[in-house]
């Protein structure tokens, strides 16, 4: 038998043969052709929707994804839901599915692929890269000619700010919608509110006292509705937290959030629940001490656990456990805007938990301090650790300007 010389490669020549002949056979070239159109049905709007996807190409199954900023994060955020691509040239994504993949298989491999590319990791990935070309002085015009709406029931500095320049930066421009406009009155429902102003703006930050309204605007919005803060929740500024972290220990070089542990300590408000959902997608051990009747709600936590099973979320009352072993220590006012009625009551709860140098002294010597600011100083934090060589509070701020970029883009 003639296996292989320099002559030739029968073997090889057969298996070639066959190959073809099963391409043929089950007319693998004309579903190439449909795998293809659909990859690209689906994908192409994406150039669209989120300016740091430049470009969709591809000629059949071979479908080129061709990002701003590096795929690496896109890549493992796929693998980690069981979609392998692969990454070339540092920003392009590469797709090189099965020649005989199901339609439901390419529809499922393209819903994983756009979670990723709406993710968490993609708009840390563009923060980086956005923040580094600021300290360079390059502003890319990424959203020329998009307006912002910011709605603001409650008073503000670092989201307005930080959102306004956001857009400044971006090439874009802002409107500061205020009580004028009807917005929280009986003038008119907020429904049709909703639905003529996304007909004139691009993007819309909403700071409402409660979270029904966010949600009910956003189920009659025509564009993009984005929560700057709700009695419930601030998802901003837990990404901002998280961001602060992760960069700070990437420098040290202490790798990367997952593993890591944030301790909160005090009143479970909207941000510690943002945070810990954050912590949740993110592998990140989150621990929250509080006195009962001020604790996190068990249903909450449990909802976190379902949608990411891996998740370690812990409710104690002993802060100094809760500081033990901690990357993080966090904390916030004790009466959020709104509980001002209830400031003297919180205050005889939250005695046992201020964040003092006691207490920080008990975390590992490597721990930073957060908070979202605006503190009160004596109260649930000392001037020590507040202003403390590892407290990033400042950081923390101005890292709400690079990550709602990331958001944004």
């Amino acid at each position: 038998m003639h296996a292989a010389t320099f002559g030739g490669n029968p073997l090889a020549a057969r298996a070639g043969i066959a190959t073809l002949e099963t391409i043929e056979r089950e007319g693998l070239l004309e579903r190439c052709k449909q795998i293809g159109e659909r990859f690209k049905a689906k994908l192409s709007p994406l150039v669209d929707e989120l300016p740091h996807v430049k470009e969709v190409r591809g000629v059949g199954v071979m479908i080129g994804i061709e990002l701003l900023v590096e795929g690496a994060p896109v890549v493992a955020e796929c693998m980690k839901r069981g979609l392998l691509i692969n990454c070339t040239q540092g920003t392009v994504v590469r797709l090189l599915p099965a020649m005989n993949l199901s339609d439901a298989e390419c529809d499922e491999g393209c819903e994983i692929l756009i979670d990723a590319l709406r993710g968490i990791e993609t708009i840390f990935a563009l923060t980086t890269d956005l923040k580094q070309k600021l300290k360079q002085g390059v502003r890319e015009p990424l959203l020329p000619g998009r307006v912002l709406a910011l709605l603001f029931e409650k008073p503000s500095l670092r989201t307005r700010v930080s959102f306004e320049s956001c857009m400044a930066h971006l090439g874009g421009s802002s409107l500061m919608l205020g009580a004028d406009t009807g917005f929280g009155s009986p003038r008119e429902s907020l429904a049709d509110f909703a639905r003529v102003l996304t007909q004139m703006v691009d993007v819309v930050v909403i700071r409402s006292k409660r979270h029904d309204t966010v949600t009910e605007f956003a189920k009659n919005a025509d564009c993009s509705v984005i929560n700057g803060l709700t009695d419930i929740s601030h998802p901003c500024q837990a990404l901002a937290d998280l961001y602060t972290v992760r960069e700070h220990f990437a420098k040290q070089g202490g790798g990367d959030l997952k593993g890591r542990k944030i301790a909160w300590i005090g009143d479970a408000n909207n941000v510690a629940r943002s945070l810990a959902h954050g912590c949740a997608r993110l592998g990140v051990e989150f621990v929250i001490a509080g006195p009962k009747g001020y604790q996190m709600a068990p249903d909450l936590l449990d909802k976190f656990r379902t949608q990411s099973p891996d998740a370690k979320l812990t409710v104690l009352e002993d802060p100094v456990e809760a500081v033990d072993g901690a990357s993080a220590i966090y904390t916030d006012i004790w009466a959020s805007m709104g509980q001002e009625h209830e400031a003297d009551v919180r205050k005889k709860a939250f005695a046992g938990y201020q964040v003092n140098e006691a207490l920080f002294a008990q975390a590992p010597d490597d721990a930073i301090f957060l908070h979202c600011l605006p503190a009160h100083r004596g109260e649930e934090v000392t001037d020590g650790v507040i202003d403390h060589e590892r407290s990033l509070v400042v950081e923390q701020a101005a890292n709400r300007l690079h990550v709602q970029k990331g958001i944004l883009v």
